[in-house]
């Protein structure tokens, strides 16, 4: 699959706590996206942050160990697909009962290929 031009990038801020059917809801975020073929997909673990329900910060910092780190998954593809990918999203996020934003934000792709 080749990709160029303009695309969306959807950004799901979530806890590194949230589950999902009793894995981790960042993971079936991901496994969702690689089985509806989306181009890719990443997960990146924030060192600090706070939430909409947050009451405290979380943070990674030795003194103050976190359990619950922010989340977030960007997810880069053309518009249609994503949007055919959100109702799935909130219905997770939804059945997590948990705290979220998720953005959808123009992605200029210069580049997406595989190796040979």
């Amino acid at each position: 699959m080749r990709l160029s031009g303009e695309g969306k990038l959807l950004r799901i801020f979530i806890g590194e706590s949230d589950k999902y059917k009793h894995q981790a809801l960042y993971e079936a975020i991901v496994l969702a996206a690689k089985e509806r073929g989306l181009a890719g997909c990443t997960v990146l673990r924030g060192v600090e942050g706070f939430g909409a329900d947050s009451r405290v910060i979380h943070t990674a910092k030795i003194l103050r160990l976190s359990e619950d780190l922010p989340i977030v998954i960007e997810i880069v593809d053309t518009e249609d697909k994503l949007q055919q990918f959100l109702p799935l999203i909130d219905e997770m996020i939804e059945s997590a009962n948990c705290g979220a934003m998720i953005t959808l934000e123009k992605a200029m792709i210069i580049r997406y290929s595989h190796t040979k």
